[in-house]
């Protein structure tokens, strides 16, 4: 049985980090469990964990109102679930839902700031990580509005 740190460290999303550096973050790590239909968070909620996804299928939802929410994304294993912990206000801009059983580690948002904090060479490693993905779920979320709203017509 791999011990959590080890879990932590081959994870895509801290692969090839100083063991140092992953060891100590792994200390912030616990292992959930999120059944089909479960919401990993909400929007609004404040964002006090992020989840590295090790199994399963994740849907990110934004509300809209009067109608169902929308799919921006789905994720899977080897994805990270939840970028907003990282700035404040620290609340969740969007929902995370299991759409299939899904296995994460939890890592504590209040834990790894305060490594990043105590560590600025710690915390620039996890933003170069984490702006990739934010870039990847702007242009998303980009791609589900042309979807929804199609492209305006050009004056003629």
């Amino acid at each position: 049985m791999k011990n959590i740190a080890r879990i932590v460290c081959e994870h895509p999303f801290f692969k090839d980090l100083d063991s140092d550096f992953c060891n100590l973050v792994s200390g912030c790590a616990r292992n959930v469990r999120f059944n089909p239909g479960e919401y990993l968070f909400r929007e609004g909620t404040d964002a006090d964990h992020l989840h590295l996804i090790r199994y399963g299928q994740v849907a990110l939802e934004i509300a809209v109102p009067g109608k169902p929410s929308v799919c921006f994304q789905t994720l899977h294993e080897g994805d990270l679930a939840g970028v907003s912990w990282v700035l404040p206000p620290y609340h969740w801009a969007y929902d995370a839902r299991a759409i299939t059983l899904t296995r994460a580690i939890a890592m504590d948002a209040h834990c790894l700031r305060k490594k990043c904090d105590d560590d600025p060479a710690l915390g620039y490693e996890v933003l170069k990580r984490l702006l990739p993905i934010l870039t990847s779920r702007l242009h998303a979320t980009q791609m589900q509005v042309l979807d929804v709203y199609g492209t305006p017509e050009q004056p003629e």
